[in-house]
């Protein structure tokens, strides 16, 4: 179990570090959605293109701690190339997930699943799931 925390460690580590599909771009095919928690000062913008009900490209910018900076990152790898529909599937998994609420464990997280073990310290369940609700709110405003 240990040797399970520590690779979970290592992936936040890296997307914190080294982070996918970072910095905004200046389109209006972008849905941007900006949230901020005044509670921690973690604060996330996402941007989703969509194309004929795929998610074609999916941007991050924001500041805050590693779980918060990190989960953006993962976010963005997830949902590229997957169908609008599928995205709310695994977004709305991942959300509950972290919220220790029933999910369905059929569903590919894929890296997004590290985040597991945030549900025992509800004080960071913000701080992942900030992301995936902007995110989730930039797929049902296009």
């Amino acid at each position: 179990m240990e040797n399970l925390e520590n690779l979970y460690r290592e992936v936040i580590l890296e997307h914190y570090k080294n982070p996918r599909n970072k910095g905004l771009v200046q389109d209006q095919e972008y849905v941007t959605v900006h949230i901020k928690n005044p509670s921690c000062g973690d604060d996330i913008t996402i941007q989703t293109k969509t194309l004929d009900g795929l998610i074609v490209d999916c941007r991050h910018e924001g500041k805050g701690c590693s779980i918060c900076c990190s989960s953006a990152s993962v976010l963005t790898e997830t949902m590229i190339g997957k169908t609008t529909e599928k995205a709310k599937i695994v977004a709305d998994n991942y959300l509950k997930m972290i919220g220790n609420k029933p999910y369905d464990k059929l569903v590919d997280l894929e890296e997004a699943e590290v985040y597991e073990g945030v549900r025992q310290f509800p004080a960071r369940i913000k701080c992942a799931s900030i992301a995936w609700q902007a995110f989730v709110q930039s797929i049902d405003k296009k």
